[in-house]
């Protein structure tokens, strides 16, 4: 026979009669209504994460994302498509909105990681995207470079939308990190009155977003910010720091076992073969490209 046509009591063989558990219960409500009893804490609202803000992921937890190791070689070719997949290295940095998911899933199956490249200081008005900046984040033109121009890095809550769906671009292609371009608006002549400590909320929030997507992320450049932002960053990239002498101000990186990939460009010097042997001993991994950056490199011995 079952409990249920027993008329079975959770209570057992000692379950009360239901008269003198009335009684029970009623002395206990007149006890309550005597003794003062302090009001329940508010709980702590729950914030929940939305859909283009994912929560960040922890930097104590390992393998969260790609954190490449120093020595590796690398191409960097951002023109001339298609990308010469060729090239005997360990990582590949080329353009996010230029190339196909099918593009990184090459370069993955060569055992390759792909970094995607991406402005995230500057608008250009050839991007897909281009017109989902507000005005009022548009700055002066960028010198040099026809059709581009200078964000107001300051205002993150409006770049927000576009610079968290670029990353969402990079993740959803496959890309394994980012290097993020234009990050050191606060020292040029923008039309915005940059501070710092703008670049630097501005730059530690672009370190959370791409970490939040299982993204490694790059320093590129900004070497006056280099100590402050080591902690944010998984390795920097450099242009022109051996021509102009200032390599020595990225080396807490290599000094924290993260990586730096540094660039010299043809209009600047003719070879690299001078700077090789200070490159092997600041442990960086030099190439030598044109200004454009298509697939021409050469590299140290």
């Amino acid at each position: 026979m079952t409990h249920q046509k027993m008329g079975w009591n959770p209570f057992g063989k000692f379950a009360l009669a239901p008269r003198i558990v009335l009684a029970v219960v009623g002395l206990l409500f007149a006890a309550c209504n005597v003794v003062d009893v302090p009001p329940s804490p508010s709980p702590t609202p729950l914030i929940l994460p939305t859909d283009h803000n994912p929560p960040p992921l922890s930097q104590d937890r390992p393998n969260a994302w790609w954190t490449p190791s120093t020595g590796l070689r690398w191409q960097w070719q951002l023109s001339e498509l298609p990308v010469d997949q060729s090239f005997d290295v360990e990582i590949y940095d080329i353009d996010l909105f230029e190339n196909e998911a099918s593009v990184i899933e090459a370069l993955h199956a060569q055992g390759r990681k792909v970094v995607c490249y991406v402005s995230v200081g500057s608008w250009e008005k050839w991007r897909p995207d281009a017109d989902q900046f507000p005005a009022s984040v548009i700055g002066k033109n960028y010198v040099g470079w026809p059709g581009e121009k200078w964000l107001d890095i300051r205002q993150i809550e409006l770049l927000a939308p576009v610079m968290r769906a670029r990353l969402d671009l990079c993740r959803a292609k496959g890309f394994d990190g980012v290097e993020p371009d234009n990050i050191e608006g606060y020292d040029n002549d923008t039309g915005f009155p940059l501070t710092d400590e703008d670049q630097l909320r501005y730059n530690q929030w672009l370190a959370d977003e791409a970490h939040a997507r299982g993204l490694s992320i790059g320093l590129k450049n900004d070497s006056d910010q280099a100590v402050d932002l080591l902690p944010y960053y998984d390795w920097a990239l450099t242009e022109d720091c051996f021509a102009q002498g200032w390599c020595e101000e990225m080396l807490p990186f290599i000094q924290a076992g993260k990586p730096v990939f540094a660039a010299e460009y043809t209009d600047s010097v003719a070879t690299i073969e001078p700077f090789c042997e200070q490159a092997e001993r600041l442990n960086f991994s030099l190439i030598l490209k044109d200004r454009e950056l298509g697939a021409w490199r050469q590299a140290c011995p």
